[in-house]
């Protein structure tokens, strides 16, 4: 079954390294406040910590109740950070198998171009059908998160 993909893009006045330690510092991800549905992040803790970053868990809850883990598979700060989200609770559950989610980074006069990259994997043809209007909805939401990033260094 084909992913779901789409990626949005913004210029933030941080560099690559800065919001590679953002992405560690778990204080920060409640500032994903979702859109519409999507829920917001409540909070988030590690499940483990290595000790060279790939192969971190962190676990997140929703203001929705809602679970999932988020695995560092890829850690180039300078470049590029991979995410696979998985272990999603019911709805999610049963629409989709995991998700990735990738940030790609590329240094401009005023900070870094970020291109946040999604590859949603349904877990069905009617669960993708579905995962369509998750992707419309959590596209907004990044887009939005990437903003605020941008508002608030």
């Amino acid at each position: 079954m084909e992913p779901i993909t789409f990626s949005c893009e913004e210029n933030l006045p941080l560099t690559p390294a800065d919001i590679a330690r953002h992405m560690l510092d778990l204080s920060r991800w409640p500032e994903f406040h979702g859109y519409g549905p999507i829920p917001g992040i409540k909070t988030a803790t590690f499940d483990l910590q290595t000790p060279g970053i790939v192969g971190s868990r962190i676990r997140v809850t929703n203001h929705d109740g809602s679970t999932h883990v988020e695995e560092i598979v890829e850690w180039e700060p300078n470049h590029r950070v991979q995410l696979k989200m998985q272990e999603f609770s019911p709805p999610l559950s049963r629409l989709a198998t995991g998700f990735a989610e990738t940030w790609a980074f590329n240094r401009i006069k005023a900070g870094t171009h970020v291109t946040r990259s999604f590859r949603l994997h349904p877990k069905s043809t009617l669960a993708g059908i579905f995962l369509q209007g998750i992707s419309f909805l959590l596209k907004r939401a990044v887009t939005r998160h990437l903003r605020e990033m941008k508002l608030t260094p």
